[in-house]
């Protein structure tokens, strides 16, 4: 298992969107994001995100930590 770094939002969404996650709306400083095939997350808009934040995003987002530091 990768040790996933401290990233910013902005940093989060760029990965997302090289996986094929889409922003869809964003309410205040918090970004919706959905995958072609219905995968749905969504993203705080923070200088700094959290790494158990960032593991449940990708939770969320069904995206392994491999697949995410390939990515990033």
């Amino acid at each position: 298992m990768s040790k996933l770094p401290l990233l910013s939002g902005k940093e989060v969404c760029k990965t997302l969107s090289r996986i094929g996650f889409q922003p869809i709306r964003q309410r205040g400083s918090h970004l919706f994001m959905q995958h072609t095939d219905g995968r749905s997350t969504v993203v705080p808009m923070y200088k700094e995100i959290d790494k158990i934040l960032l593991k449940r995003i990708l939770k969320e987002a069904e995206v392994g930590e491999d697949k995410f530091m390939k990515n990033l």
